[in-house]
């Protein structure tokens, strides 16, 4: 890009690092106008907007990028799905975190957010697959295996969430401790 986009862009950074995220908006609207659909303008400006309570306009922002650039990144459905479970439009945050695993199979995150909406929309078996899918690719975290066992035992399948009680205690005994107490299991 040119000159005036990259001083602009520097503008914008010095104000959120000095925590000035009006001033920062205020730049990414003059880049939006100078150059309609750019990609770091709208996404950094959806990014401010959630920060500040204001998610609709973000969801906007970010619907917007996603419909100028709709292959650039597995992260900008991340971060559209995200922002739909937010807001309880979990239908369409379903569909924004497959698109994004649909780019990229290896989003951890993803999964982990898919299991969640599944969870809420109630569609357990599917939840159980993805979370799977979140632990296999990020098999330390605690966040998956948390869920994971949660859901195994909503289902009646205490064996299941035993062995994944079992496996926390290994690296996450707190967690397991957790589950011990929330579940009545014990491993």
């Amino acid at each position: 890009m040119n000159i005036a986009y990259q001083w602009l862009k520097v503008r914008a950074m010095t104000w959120l690092v000095f925590g000035r995220a009006r001033q920062a908006e205020a730049v990414f609207d003059e880049m939006l106008r100078r150059w309609p659909g750019d990609a770091y303008a709208l996404a950094s400006r959806s990014h401010v907007r959630a920060q500040a309570g204001r998610r609709d306009e973000a969801i906007a922002d970010q619907q917007a990028l996603i419909a100028a650039h709709p292959d650039r990144s597995a992260a900008d459905w991340f971060n559209l799905a995200y922002l739909f479970e937010e807001a309880g439009r979990l239908d369409e945050a379903e569909s924004a975190f497959r698109r994004a695993i649909a780019q990229d199979a290896k989003l951890d995150r993803a999964w982990y957010g898919l299991g969640l909406v599944l969870i809420r929309l109630q569609r357990p078996d599917e939840a159980v697959a993805a979370l799977k899918q979140n632990t296999k690719l990020q098999p330390m975290s605690p966040y998956g295996w948390y869920q994971l066992a949660r859901v195994q035992f909503d289902r009646r399948e205490p064996e299941e969430a035993r062995k994944i009680i079992r496996h926390l205690k290994g690296f996450e005994p707190k967690v397991a401790a957790q589950l011990e107490r929330e579940t009545g299991l014990v491993a």
